[in-house]
């Protein structure tokens, strides 16, 4: 691991400013893209040599005094005081101040240069976070001074919703703008994964052993009910999550990519078994809609159960909302209700999660048609560039973005 990958000294406070622009080649349909993008096609069968990987977190505080300026980054824009961020940061506090999503955003960047290195393919991988250090702008400052023009993007977030994906493309704009390199460093992203069987595997995986020591203790299939959890968010926000394909569907893109991942996990364990969508970590006003039921009033509702098995579904690691929302609050929850309890992993660094980034990468640097590409749901592949319009978010509006269409 080299120093800036630890980043732990000197650090700023602050996110990029946001952009003011993004800036589009002569004839190009898509900000700051590569020739095998900027015409803005579902899915390019192009050949790109890329010159670097752009592993992208969300990033987290790494101490007690990281806390407030972290969290005032995440709520940039949206004029909430200190205090009602306190709220929030008794979460962190309650863990040293410290979030464990850069260790993890660490192990994982490890061993995606291991697994790259393992297949052939010589490309180096920079880490970047939107809302604490290492930031963005940072990662593609360094990319530029090694002499990197073209990179592929890795989010760590598999689905389709503002905060789930656009989000990451308007920081990538800010980023760009903010190390000056609008117009001499190129990113594509990679497909939302969530159909990917990489990324199911792990899930398949922690349930499998789940259900076996839940039957192990002696509960019947009957008087098991699964809940896949997943980031409640507002119901606005969903319903224009996914593009113009789900227009009028019950929660739009997102609920719809969960539901289908959920649907493949419990196919390739026990069909038997009762299960639902549930959601959790809600952080709005109380007169704003979120996707529901909270996991843990679905936990309250059981009937006729005797144990419960939480599947963090939209979660690639086990960071501070799987640990506090999950680990803590549902639990209590269940012993509440005298529930056998059980929670199964993210897939963190599981082999066949980082082979699965492995892979998205090589199909595009390949130009892999979309039909021979790997999928397990009725809804993937998705798409190369994102399409106009998808995933706004109606209170913000549409800020600069890149790695798509405009809207």
């Amino acid at each position: 691991m080299n120093e800036r990958d630890k980043r732990t000294d000197a650090r700023r406070e602050t996110k990029p400013a946001a952009a003011t622009g993004a800036y589009r080649a002569e004839g190009a349909l898509v900000p700051s893209a590569t020739t095998a993008t900027c015409d803005g096609p579902e899915h390019t069968a192009v050949p790109m040599p890329y010159d670097g990987i752009l592993l992208s977190g969300f990033g987290g505080p790494e101490g007690q005094d990281d806390v407030l300026p972290f969290l005032r980054n995440v709520t940039r824009g949206r004029g909430i005081p200190d205090e009602r961020l306190e709220q929030v940061a008794h979460h962190y506090r309650h863990f040293g101040g410290v979030s464990p999503i850069n260790a993890q955003n660490r192990e994982l960047l490890q061993a995606l240069r291991a697994a790259l290195a393992d297949e052939g393919i010589d490309l180096p991988v920079y880490w970047g976070n939107r809302n604490w250090a290492p930031y963005l702008d940072e990662a593609l400052t360094e990319a530029a001074a090694d002499g990197i023009r073209t990179m592929i993007a890795i989010p760590t977030s598999a689905y389709s919703s503002y905060s789930s994906c656009r989000q990451y493309r308007e920081d990538w704009a800010d980023a760009l703008e903010a190390a000056g390199l609008q117009e001499s460093l190129q990113i594509d992203k990679v497909r939302q994964y969530f159909s990917h069987p990489g990324f199911i595997r792990p899930f398949i995986d922690g349930l499998r052993d789940a259900l076996a020591a839940a039957r192990a203790a002696g509960h019947a299939d009957d008087a098991i009910e699964v809940l896949f959890s997943t980031h409640s968010i507002p119901t606005e926000d969903a319903a224009h999550s996914g593009g113009s394909m789900f227009t009028g569907v019950d929660g739009g893109g997102y609920v719809a990519q969960h539901l289908a991942v959920a649907r493949e996990v419990i196919a390739k364990t026990s069909p038997e078994i009762s299960w639902q969508l549930v959601f959790q970590s809600r952080s709005g006003p109380p007169t704003q809609p979120w996707l529901e039921p909270d996991i843990n009033d679905a936990i309250d509702a059981l009937d006729a159960r005797t144990a419960v098995i939480v599947v963090p579904l939209g979660f690639v690691s086990d960071h501070m909302e799987v640990m506090w929302d999950l680990d803590t609050e549902a639990r209590e929850t269940a012993e509440e209700n005298d529930l056998w309890f059980a929670r199964t992993p993210t897939p963190g660094i599981h082999p066949a999660f980082v082979s699965a980034l492995v892979d998205l990468v090589r199909e595009r640097i390949a130009g892999i048609p979309v039909e021979r590409r790997l999928n397990e749901t009725e809804l993937g592949p998705w798409f190369d560039v994102c399409r106009g319009g998808c995933c706004a978010n109606p209170r913000l509006g549409f800020k600069p973005a890149i790695a798509g269409l405009a809207p």
